[in-house]
């Protein structure tokens, strides 16, 4: 049995390497997944972490049974490329990690056993995007495409949307080793200035980096510091807090280890997650992670989010896109400390509905080992099975 696994971006090698001399995680789970796949390549003869998106190419063994692929390309636009490398590895299992057509279609031509693990949602908007939903959903309900995992409910009910059969989709989370019970919830602190802001996750526009910029220059009478956390067009964000004369108080600190961001989190006023409607988000572990901390959430109406975040309720919630919104729901938690304190205390109630049963390695062996106990497992956790009802929004 070879298992191959495949991942649009992401640098295993260098994962690998990092951990083993510091254990530092830049990311939610590598240290998990890493242990995960070294359990798995010691009962198959081999496992392959497949990175589409590296710097270079690479093809190196990490241990006994583990390999690491950096393919260097971009999984789109070398899509000849792409699966030349992925036969290349010659697997009988597949794991792939993103919505790439070309990928599973392969899959299909060449009858690999594959299980689909996402982390997206899907927008029907547009002719063309509900064109590409549609022959996206035909390869998903292929027979050799024998599960598809979305990281979450929503997003497992935004593929069941676009003609997914709800029979093959099993939402999925990473486990969390942090919880809300780590911390008591947060009084709005008095008579602080600046006050506190936090962004983690990718700098881009779709990410709604630049609506909290936009918003900040709008909060006149509110002094704030904004810390950003994460890597992408820094250059270009730092530029747009000059041209609105806030640079000196908007810090971009880069990627921080990963045991850092809730600590981060807790030290702020309020978490940000501006994310705007055409970012695929699944389901955000920034928004655990921010529950984890008590500090209250100022959210986009994202899609993926409804339901999970309730406006006045464990969060504050605006028109995405809309900076003047943003800036208003700002002001008014920070005014307005018995607001400040229920949306903290709610958090924790917020946190554990977030939580479902399936985690990535128990999904991924339960499905890499066939046997009738196996697929009786898979047969209770999958959408159609009614366990997710409660959770529906």
């Amino acid at each position: 049995m070879r298992l191959l696994i495949v991942q649009y971006g992401g640098d295993y090698r260098e994962v690998f390497q990092r951990l083993a001399e510091n254990g530092v995680e830049t990311y939610h789970a590598q240290k998990y997944l890493i242990n995960a796949v070294a359990d798995i390549s010691k009962q198959i003869e081999e496992t392959t972490l497949f990175c589409c998106r590296t710097k270079e190419s690479y093809s190196v063994v990490l241990q006994d049974g583990l390999r690491a692929v950096g393919a260097g390309l971009d999984p789109y636009k070398q899509k000849r490329e792409l699966l030349k490398l992925i036969a290349e590895q010659n697997p009988t299992h597949l794991v792939i990690h993103a919505p790439i057509p070309v990928l599973f279609n392969w899959a299909i031509q060449n009858k690999i056993k594959t299980l689909g693990l996402l982390a997206d949602s899907f927008s029907s908007k547009g002719l063309r995007q509900q064109v590409r939903n549609y022959f996206l959903a035909r390869l998903l309900n292929n027979k050799h495409i024998e599960v598809i995992g979305n990281h979450g409910i929503n997003a497992s009910l935004s593929l069941q949307k676009i003609g997914v059969n709800p029979n093959k989709i099993i939402p999925w989370d990473w486990p969390h080793f942090v919880t809300p019970d780590f911390y008591t919830p947060k009084n709005l602190p008095e008579n602080k200035n600046p006050r506190n802001l936090i962004y983690v996750g990718a700098i881009q526009e779709n990410k709604g980096v630049g609506d909290i910029i936009r918003a900040v220059a709008k909060l006149k009478n509110l002094p704030v510091n904004l810390q950003v956390v994460g890597k992408g067009e820094i250059d270009y964000f730092t530029q747009q807090a000059k041209q609105l004369n806030i640079e000196d108080c908007v810090n971009f600190l880069g990627l921080v280890p990963h045991h850092q961001i809730i600590d981060l989190m807790r030290e702020a006023d309020i978490v940000l997650v501006p994310s705007r409607h055409e970012y695929p988000e699944g389901f955000p572990l920034t928004i655990y992670e921010a529950f984890c901390s008590r500090t209250p959430i100022v959210a986009s109406d994202h899609p993926m989010f409804k339901g999970n975040l309730q406006d006045g309720v464990n969060a504050m919630t605006f028109p995405a896109g809309n900076s003047t919104a943003l800036a208003m729901c700002i002001e008014k938690l920070l005014f307005d400390p018995n607001l400040y304190y229920s949306l903290s205390e709610a958090s924790a109630d917020a946190w554990k509905r977030l939580q479902i049963p399936v985690k990535w390695a128990e999904l991924v062996n339960r499905w890499l080992h066939d046997s009738p106990e196996n697929q009786q497992w898979l047969s209770e956790h999958r959408l159609a099975s009614g366990i997710y009802n409660s959770k529906f929004t």
